[in-house]
Formats: C-alpha cells, structure tokens, sequence
C-alpha cells in the first residue's frame, strides 16, 4: 500500500532508525483502528519516551495555565459558516458515540462539545506533551463541563480540531524557508513581547498563529513592520509545543522561547491589522505574573481604541503586545482529477528521484522513511499534493523556489516546480557522491599499494632475493666508515647516529634527517689527501705557461713551496692576492694547485650577508646544510685540496650576523685544527686546506681578518706585459673560439699596441681580451659573407641522421633516434596591432608545419679554405673595434698659458693618467673654487698649497715687501679637466703649488715636466702609491721630466720595468722648494729664488 515500501526495504535498517523526528504527525490526522488501540499506545508510549530521552535542549513548563470561563465558552462565530461536513459530524451524538467504539476520535470542544480534560491540552500532540509544559499536572482544574457533554470511554483521547475559517492572526515571519502543511517546524522567537504574547496564546487555548517567509535572507525579525517586507502566502500552523531558549551570556535576563510549529493549511495577507514594533524589554517572569493573576481574576478586558483595521474577538488580548496581527483568507487547492495522466506521471517521477537521492544521501534518505512511517494511514497516492509539498520540504532549495512551491494552487504545477527542486538536490547529491567516490579511490589505491609493497619486500625478504632498504642504507654507511680514518671524536658520534638509525622507522621525519647527516658524515674525507708535488722547476714551468710576468709573485709562490718541500708540508698559510680588476688573481690560485698537484675549489663571498654559509645551519631547520668549506670538502673528495675565497674586500653584514667574523676561525691556523660547523657539530680538521683569498683593495677587509693573512700584491701590466699576453695568451684562445683555429686570420702586433695604447689602457687585460675576442667574430663573419654558403653549406638533420646510421660504432636503435621531431614553438609575432587585427606574417608552408626536427648528432666544424688570408693591422682596426676610447695622451702639445702643471694620477680601473692642473685669477675677495669632481682630499692639498704660496709670497717674488697683503681683492678658480671622472687623493699637491706659484709669478711651465707627491703645510714632500702605473701613463704620453718623492726612489727602481723608464729623467725631492726651482729652471724668477728661495 506504501510506495515507500521499497525504499525502506532497500535501506534496512537505518530506516527504522529514522523515527526520530521530533515532533509526531499533525493532530489534524490521528485515526486508528480501535482494534490497535492498545497496541497503538504502547507504541507510542516508547516512541515518546524516547524522543524525551534524546532532547538536548531546555525545556520549561508553563505552569500558570488555568482554563477562564472564555475558554469553556464557543469562541468560534463563524459556526454557520463552516460549512455542512463540520456540521453533519457534530450534529448527530448518538453516531458519535457509536463511532467512539470503534474509533479514536480527536474532537473539537466547539459547536457544543466540552472542553478537554486538563490531562490532555488541547494545544499539544501526545508526543510533545511532556516536554512542552502544557499540561495540567500543576494547573488548577477546570470547574465543572456542561451537563450537555456527553461522557468519555476510558480509552479515548479527547483532542481539538483545528479551526477551519480563523480570518485574523498573530503573523510570525520566518526567515530562509517557508513552512509547508504537515511537516513541523522548530523556530526560536527572541522578541520578548511575542514570547509573551505565544504564552498568552497557549493559556487561552488558541496556539494558532500565521507563518510567512521573509523576502530579505538576510533579515531575521520576529515581527513584521511593512506588509511587503514578507511573501503574502504563508501557512496556518498549530503551535505543538514550546521550550524555554536560555540565553548564552551569563546575566542576560532575556530568554527566548523554541516553538514547534505544525502547519496546516495555506492562506494569504489581504490586510496588515496591527504592524509588529519593538517594545521595552521587560522581564517575562513579571508579565507572567501578571498575566496570570489577572486571567484568573477577571475575563479579558476589551482593547483600547487604536486606528486602522479593528481586530475580532479572539485575538482582542494580543492588542497590548507589540506584535503582528493580521487578516487571512484561506487558499484551496484547486480541483483535480488523481488518475489525470500528467499527475501520475510527475508523481511517479517524483518516487524515482526520491529513491536515486536516497541511494546517494543517506540523511535524505531518513527523513523519507520518516514521512513513510507518518503515512501509514493513507496512501500519498491519493494525496500528489502533499506528495508536492513533501518534496520542497525536504529539499534544500532556493527559497523563492521553494516559496513558488507553496503558493502554487494548481496541483501539476505544483508537482512540476517541486520536481524541478528535486532534480536539483539529485544533481548536487550526485555531485557529492562523486567527489566522495574520487576521495576514497585514491586513498584506497594508496592503502593498496602500500599494502602490497609491504608484502612484495616480506616475499623478497623470506627468499633471500632482496634484504630491507633500511639493512642497506645502513650497509653502506659501514661500509664508508670503514674506508676512512676518522677521528675519535667522530666515529663515536657516527656509531650513537648509525643505532638511532637502526631503531627509527624509515617513514619518521627524524629517520630523514639522521640518515641525510650519516650521508654527510662519511662524505668528508677523513684521512684521505692528494700526494703533493713541491718541484720548484714543476711549479716555474706550470707558473710560466699560465701567466707572464707577475715576476714578483711567482718568487713568492715558489719561496712558499721551497718551505713546503723541506718541511713537508704548507699548512698555516692563507694568502691574499690583491690587485685590480683583470690581473689575473684567480687564475693564479688555479695555476698553484695545478703546481702542487691539489684540487682546486673557488667560492665568492662577495655580497654574502648570511653566516651560515660559512658555519652552516642547524639541522634542527628544514633543509638545512654545512657550510661552503664542509661541501667543498666533499666535492673534492680530500681533505688538502686550495680554496679559493673570492672578492674578500667584498664580503657583507647582515641581520643573520658577520660572515667576516665566521672566517675567521677558518682562516686561522691556530683555530682551525679544529673547525666546528654547526651542522657537522663535530671538529673537523682544516690545517691541510691551503686558503687563497682575492681582494680588489686592502681598505674594506677586516683588520682582524687581515692580520691572519700574508698579502701579496699583483699590480697592473705595462704596455709590453699586455703585448706579449696578447700575443702568446689571449689572441690563440680567442682564435679558436672563433673557429678560425687553422684559418690563415692574423693579428698584427702593431694594431696589438694601438689597442693597448688607444683602446684598452686598464692594468688588466680583461678588456683587452674581449677586444681581442670581438676582433675574431668580426673576421669570422667576414669571412662566412664573402665566401658564402656555397662554400660553407648549411647540414640537414636527414643527411645528419643517415650519417650516424651508417657510422659501424653505432646500433640501429641510436640511428632511429639521431633524428626525431618535437612541436614547433616558435616566439609570438612582435606585431604593433591588436591580435584581433593584425596580419599573421607566416607562410602556408610555415603554418602547415607543426613540428621541428632534433637530433642527437654534433655538428662538425667546418674548415676555412687556404685561400682565405685576413690581417688586422693598424689601419683596418676601425673596422673591427670603433673608433679609439682615448684620443691623445697629453692636452697641451704646446707650452700652455701661465698657471697650468701637469699632475700624475691613479684611476680606479688601476690604469695611470697624465692629468693637467689649470688655475686662474679674478678679481674677486680672496675665495677659492674648485671643479672638475674633486674629492675631500685633493680640496685640502689645494688649500695646503695655496696656504703655503700666501705664507711664501715676499720669497716667491710675489710681493715687494713680507707685510703686503695678498689676494684679499682677488679670486682663484682652480680646475682639472675631465669633470665626469671623480678625483681623489694627496698626490696632486706639488702639481697644484706649482700651478699656484705659475699663475701668480705669471710664469709658463713645461708640458714636458709631470710631477706626483704629497706637500704638507711647511712644504715637504710625502711619497704616494701607484708609481708604476703613472710611470706608465707618463710614458706613453711622452712625458721626458718627472718629480717624484723621495721616498718613492726604491719603489720607482725596484718595481718599474727599465723598458717603462727608459727616455724619463727622474727628479727625486723631499722639499717643495726643490720642486720650484726644478720646474722653473732656466726661468728668470729661479734666478731670484737662489738668493730669497734657497734649497
């Protein structure tokens, strides 16, 4: 008879586990055979007592409910009206009484009927009796009934019909969801004066009220100021049962009240009688108070007079609450035929969507079987609307869907729309499902792998065929320990990790990171080291063949391997190459390991803010790892390999503390017998590491860390250094990169000098090489244009592959794959347009292809014919590198005008410079300018040589007697051209007194006289750097006369190659007077200056 039969059967027994809805069928349908009666209440009995057992929440019991003489008096006035089926079942006792028989009849106490017993209140269904509170176990009873009541049989249950016609009630908007006829609904109402007015509502006997569901989702109130703030159809609903909501802040004296609500019939708003407002909160217990006493007292007092709509006799009491009030009419469904067509074809639709979500849902799939059990007395067959309304209710649609569903009156449209909410709910269930189903077949495809991998290594284990991984891993690390010498100290910490190893599963965080540190501990070479070579003629030919020149510091290398050969050894020393840019520092480095036989390691600590790359980290961090020794220590695989630290002067500070710092324990020979890595954390022996650091310049190392190397200092190449480099080193590597390793392409040495001398001037030969090297590529492009592509044809893939094929050394299978294809990706087209309007600038051909061809062949190079011959001499390098960078050597060819010297200066690049001096003189107040971006220090030697010209006048000829004021009506601008290069130092003083002494004796200086030196105040001459490089400069431009200091004499005849030297007279001074009379010599005020000026 049910159609849910089958889904209660498919589901079993979580069906008969879904009878736990809170609230039992509507009191509108409570019929049972009286046959069952007994049996029914023992059911019932459990049923209830079990849902009393599973309620959570707070319950209270209205205790003050007394019935008033209204109660017992017919308060319907519409009983004419309520139409004759109503009559004719309470007009006739005597059927009445006969049906009681047979019949548990629920009955009305209107239209002349008694009121029910005080055990049994009229407001509540048995199942929510004894949690609602309504009952009158501490009520007092009602005085005595009517003599026309007829007397009750002691099995019946005496309950009251629910209203037909109640034209005006309280209206309650519900948020989210509407209500739909027969199915409860639980709702929390917080406005206190509705609480009050639900209470009084429930006392009187009359628990009816409207329900409408709110337009706005995000709107909860719990009255209703604008009638369009809600739908206007909603349901009629019964309140079943109420529980006290406790508020969940502590001292809140406001409670709210959980009302249970079954619906049972549709009406409709025509009119807003009484608009909801929000009233002073007071408290419930007093109004109750009140409220009771005085329905105890006195019959409900008549409203007082308000504007608007009056309301009718039965809710007249709610006019002292601010609550809704307003008129309804009721909506009908209208007439249709069950056995139309559409109807039973969308019902039947509707029970094939029920069963495939019951399938996929299984909390759908209870509340089918509970509305399946509330069913038993009539098949839902004879009733496709409230089928309709079951299917919105269940769902978790749209609400204005769902809202659709309620206020549609035509019974297959209604079905239609509640279908539509179905289907829904199926696709989102399916959906569910489905990710459900995604879920659970990876993690069971995991477990089953897992599961069979763990069976696979027990099968193999048990053969023989293969022992456990983790056996292995620490197979191996035995077998590492045994080939080394270890340390004491460490082999002890090696065996306490191997055993914690032994004792960790392979799948613990902290087995990864033992075995990553038992992998670095027997990768250090613990006792292992190159044999070293300390042949003095071995290393001579090994430094020759690497690098030219740089006499001085191959004495010194070989001086320190003469000490390693009777020793026996070289540790304890750290050597500092410093020089500029290009000189060959790290090759150096490379050129001593070679020498020695040694493994060589470069690292640049330039820029390195982070002293965990020297220490290393904490293995406590997620990847963490040694410090840069410790892993050059593994890569080279000994333990005396020559570390190069590069760009020391360069190393940073930052927040993760000073690097400079942590190199110091690694560069000291008395700490790092016994480094200390903090990843390591055990002592590792450095002493046999030879360290070789590079710096650019001294200023910027540590003092502490300077002390603890022997620098050794690699100056700039002369002009003939850099042809020979040239020559020997830098044009033979550059030629064969170009290809034109047996091409008959030379260079001479002539266009060599031009571009050492106009091109190139730096103390490197860094940028001599890459001139060298753009010289080569301009040839070979040269040479591939003239010829062409007849002579040098471009190979095909094909030809490529069938070459390899018939090569004998190669198999078939590496022919096959000499030549494949991949998809051609090509970058998009650089086009100005917009993609939508601009024009593709491929050929069909083009377009049509969609794969490019690879191969695994080399591509041989290709010879250059014999009849090709290329020079480069001075008159065709224009062709090659541009126009010269530097012009001329000298700006003054011809004897300049009077206030001009020529100065010698070091630039940053570690080249020389003839720098010349120009001052004049303005009428002005004694100031001087100075310009050309000078630095602090060549301002001051200004003001030095200026303060001693001034404090010199009388004997300088400058003035006639020692009191004469000088320059006070007078300016001096004092300039040194080429402003965009900046200029600093002291060794421009003597150039700037004699500029000084020039202008204001007005007498011409030499340009063929350069002179370099410091002055200080009373005139003596200090010695300064970078005499060969300005020896250097002055050579090439000519210069015949230079003054230098005497300090600087054993540097000049030590250091500067004769080569450089020769045609330069050299002027050794100590004194700036002895600076004039050799840069005004033969002048006409040095002949004065023997007597006033004397030496």
């Amino acid at each position: 008879m049910n159609i849910f039969g089958s889904i209660r059967a498919a589901t079993g027994s979580s069906v008969r586990a879904c009878s736990q809805r809170l609230c039992d069928p509507g009191p509108s349908r409570w019929m049972a055979s009286s046959g069952l009666a007994g049996s029914s209440r023992a059911v019932f009995a459990a049923t209830r007592a079990s849902v009393s057992a599973r309620r959570t929440f707070y319950s209270s019991t209205v205790t003050d409910y007394t019935p008033t003489t209204a109660l017992r008096l017919p308060r319907w006035v519409n009983n004419s009206k309520s139409g004759a089926p109503r009559d004719q079942q309470s007009s006739n006792p005597s059927d009445n009484t006969s049906s009681s028989q047979t019949d548990v009849r629920l009955d009305s106490s209107e239209d002349g009927q008694s009121p029910p017993p005080a055990s049994a209140p009229p407001s509540t269904p048995p199942s929510s009796s004894s949690s609602s509170g309504d009952g009158s176990d501490n009520a007092d009873p009602p005085p005595s009934p009517p003599p026309e009541t007829p007397p009750q049989s002691p099995t019946s249950i005496s309950k009251q019909s629910v209203p037909e016609n109640y034209p005006q009630v309280l209206a309650l908007p519900i948020a989210r969801r509407p209500l739909f006829p027969g199915f409860y609904k639980a709702v929390v109402i917080r406005n206190p004066e509705v609480v009050s007015a639900i209470k009084e509502m429930m006392r009187r006997g009359q628990p009816y009220l409207g329900a409408f569901l709110l337009k706005d989702d995000n709107v909860d109130s719990d009255i209703i100021t604008d009638i369009n703030s809600v739908h206007p159809v909603g349901v009629f609903a019964q309140i079943t049962s109420v529980f006290t909501a406790s508020s969940n802040k502590e001292g809140e004296k406001e409670e709210g009240l959980t009302a249970v609500l079954y619906p049972h019939r549709r009406i409709r708003i025509t009119e807003l009688v009484k608009a909801g407002q929000v009233a002073k909160v007071e408290p419930v217990e007093s109004a109750q108070g009140d409220a009771a006493t005085e329905s105890e007292a006195q019959l409900p007092t008549p409203p007082p007079e308000r504007e608007g709509p009056s309301m009718t006799m039965q809710t007249s009491f709610l006019e002292k609450y601010a609550v809704s009030v307003v008129n309804v009419e009721n909506l009908v469904t209208q007439p249709y035929n069950k056995d139309d067509q559409y109807i039973r074809a969308f019902m039947s639709e509707i029970v094939s969507v029920f069963k495939d979500i019951a399938q996929l849902n299984p909390l759908f799939r209870d509340q089918i079987a509970n509305f399946s059990i509330n069913q038993v007395a009539s098949n839902v067959f004879d009733e496709p609307d409230k089928l309709a309304d079951f299917a919105a209710a269940v769902s978790t649609g749209d609400p204005n869907e769902l809202q659709d569903v309620l206020e549609s009156l035509v019974v297959d449209d209604r079905l239609r729309k509640a279908l539509l909410v179905l289907k829904k709910e199926l696709i989102n269930a399916q959906l569910q499902s489905k990710l459900a189903r995604d879920v659970d077949s990876k993690i069971a495809k995991r477990q089953r792998e897992y599961y069979l991998m763990e069976q696979l290594k027990g099968i193999k284990k048990e053969l023989g065929m293969e022992s456990d991984g983790k056996d292995k891993l620490i197979e191996k690390f035995k077998e590492r320990a045994a080939a080394l010498k270890m340390p004491e100290a460490v082999r002890k910490v090696f065996d306490e990790e191997l055993n914690k190893l032994q004792h960790l599963e392979p799948a613990a965080s902290e087995a990864n990171v033992t075995r990553n540190y038992l992998e670095w501990l027997t990768q250090i070479p613990w006792g292992r080291h190159s044999p070293e070579n300390y042949s003095i003629s071995h290393a001579q030919t090994v430094l020759d063949e690497d690098h030219y020149g740089l006499k001085d510091v191959k004495d010194r290398i070989l001086e320190f391997l003469a000490v390693g050969k009777l020793r026996g050894t070289v540790e304890g020393k750290i050597i500092c190459l410093v020089g500029p840019p290009g000189v060959g520092k790290t090759s150096i480095g490379k050129s001593i390991a070679r020498a020695l036989n040694r493994q060589f390691f470069r690292f640049s600590v330039g820029g390195l803010t982070d002293v965990a790359e020297i220490k290393g980290h904490r293995r406590t961090y997620v990847g963490a790892l040694p410090g840069k020794i410790i892993q050059a220590l593994k890569r080279v695989g000994t333990e005396n390999p020559l570390v190069l630290i590069d760009e020391v002067d360069k190393i940073g500070r930052g927040h993760n503390g000073d690097p400079a710092s942590a190199l110091l324990e690694m560069l000291d020979p008395e700490q790092n017998t016994a480094f200390l890595d903090h990843y390591m954390d055990v002592p590792v022996d450095l002493s046999r590491v030879l360290f070789v650091c590079t710096a650019n310049m001294l200023d910027t190392i540590p003092a502490p860390l300077l002390d603890r190397m022997e620098v050794l200092e690699v100056s700039g190449y002369v002009s003939e250094e850099k042809a020979q480099i040239a020559s020997k080193y830098l044009g033979p590597q550059a030629k064969e990169a170009a290809g034109l390793k047996d091409a008959d392409v030379q260079l001479e040495p002539s266009a060599i000098d031009v571009l050492i001398k106009y091109y190139c001037r730096e103390s490197g030969v860094r940028n001599l090489k890459k001139h060298i090297d753009k010289i080569y590529r301009k040839a070979a492009l040269k040479i591939v244009r003239d010829l062409g592509e007849e002579v040098f044809p471009e190979p095909t893939p094909v030809l490529a592959a069938e070459a390899t094929a018939a090569d004998a050394n190669k198999s078939e299978d590496d022919s096959a794959k000499a030549a494949a294809s991949v998809e051609k990706q090509d970058a998009p087209p650089d086009t100005p347009g917009a993609p939508e309007s601009s024009t593709p600038h491929h050929s069909a051909a083009e377009n049509e292809e969609k794969e490019r061809i690879v191969t695994t062949v080399q591509r041989q190079p290709m010879k250059v014919p014999d009849s090709v011959h290329v020079r480069i001499s001075p008159d065709n390098l224009k062709d090659y590198v541009g126009p010269p960078v530097y012009q001329k050597d000298r700006l003054y060819v011809h004897p300049p005008p009077a206030g001009v010297s020529t100065g010698l200066g070091y630039l940053g690049n570690g080249s020389g410079a003839v720098m010349p001096i120009e001052a004049i003189s303005m009428p002005g107040k004694g100031h001087i300018q100075l310009t050309g971006k000078l630095g602090e220090v060549i301002k001051e030697s200004s003001q030095i040589a200026l303060s001693w010209v001034k404090s010199h006048a009388y004997e300088l000829g400058i003035t006639k007697s020692p009191d004469e004021l000088f320059l006070t009506d007078k300016d001096i601008h004092v300039h040194m051209p080429e402003g965009s290069i900046g200029k600093e130092g002291p060794s421009a003083g003597t150039a700037l007194l004699s500029a000084f002494v020039s202008l204001f004796t007005k007498t011409k200086i030499s340009p063929d006289i350069a002179m370099t030196g410091e002055i200080s105040l009373v005139g003596m001459v200090l010695p300064v750097g970078g005499l060969k490089e300005k020896i250097l400069a002055a050579h090439r431009a000519g210069i015949k006369t230079i003054i230098a200091p005497a300090g600087n004499r054993p540097d000049i005849e030590e250091n500067v190659p004769e080569s450089v030297k020769t045609g330069i007279r050299f002027v050794y001074v100590e004194d700036v007077k002895e600076v004039l009379h050799e840069v005004f010599r033969g002048e006409p005020i040095a002949e004065r200056w023997k007597d006033t000026l004397s030496l």
